[in-house]
């Protein structure tokens, strides 16, 4: 996390932010011979009616304590949604740092059962997308669900994940941008740092996003995938937060060919063993754990 650790997180997402915005986006005339992608930092600051001079020591890290009044009129400029707003909000040092008190992401009793009962892919996700237990309906549809497997590594890595995703370029923009959200000012907890570092060296698609400075909330919607046994299916996802850990579930429309294609996947993960939802993979690898 270079950005963060450069102390300079909220100049970084300001650049960022307006090498997006197009001249004729933000109403300016495109004009001849533009030597930056966007908007240039003195149309930035005119058009949120600051000095050049003051959004320039912005960017370059000078001061890190804009107004509020500044960043909602810079909000507005770079054409910010209500959750890349409020991230904007969060970077400035005026909002002081709660400390946090790290715990082992730990998956509760009840929701071991509830995953057992549960006829529909379900499974238990940490902060960092790790996978922290799951039912055999969930591996059934993507073994990649495992415990111990983390969903944006293997979103990046894997070919078959890859293969598995209709739409790969979307998952991976929404996925990304989710990870800085969840983020936010815990830059130095180990495991976003370690997963974060991972993958900037392993992948140029998670440079290429992570530059970007894409702020995104992750939560319900649909999802189309390419199972290799039962074709096409187009599933909504609902996201349920317990204690610190979030329940994930995937179901068809009642009576389409999606939920035809799921009961078919159900008789195939009866099959599969059951301890398989108690929160180990396979290799006995440790789950990951947010210290």
């Amino acid at each position: 996390m270079k950005d963060e650790e450069s102390g300079n997180r909220l100049g970084s997402y300001l650049r960022a932010r307006r090498e997006l915005v197009s001249p004729a986006r933000a109403g300016l005339p495109p004009g001849g011979n533009r030597r930056v992608p966007g908007l240039r930092r003195e149309e930035v600051a005119l058009l949120a009616g600051i000095s050049p001079d003051y959004y320039l020591r912005l960017e370059r890290g000078r001061d890190k304590n804009p107004s509020p009044q500044v960043l909602e009129a810079l909000a507005r400029v770079l054409k910010l949604d209500e959750v890349e707003r409020t991230y904007l909000l969060g970077l400035s040092s005026a909002r002081p740092r709660t400390p946090r008190r790290r715990r082992p992401e730990h998956v509760p009793a009840r929701v071991h059962e509830l995953l057992g009962h549960l006829q529909l892919p379900a499974f238990v996700e940490g902060r960092a997308f790790d996978v922290l237990a799951s039912n055999p309906m969930a591996i059934a549809l993507s073994p990649r669900l495992r415990p111990g497997e983390n969903r944006l590594r293997s979103l990046l890595l894997d070919p078959e994940e890859q293969a598995f995703q209709q739409d790969w370029a979307s998952a991976t923009a929404d996925f990304v941008a989710a990870l800085r959200t969840t983020i936010g000012d815990d830059t130095d907890n180990p495991r976003f740092v370690e997963l974060v570092g991972e993958l900037a060296l392993s992948s140029q698609r998670f440079r290429t996003l992570w530059a970007r400075h894409d702020v995104r909330a992750l939560d319900g919607g649909t999802t189309a995938v390419n199972h290799p046994v039962v074709g096409e299916l187009r599933l909504h996802r609902d996201k349920l937060a317990i204690d610190d850990v979030i329940l994930v579930v995937y179901y068809p429309d009642r009576g389409s060919d999606s939920d035809e294609k799921l009961r078919l996947l159900a008789a195939l993960a009866h099959t599969e063993p059951a301890d398989t939802a108690r929160g180990r993979p396979a290799d006995n690898r440790p789950i990951p754990e947010t210290p």
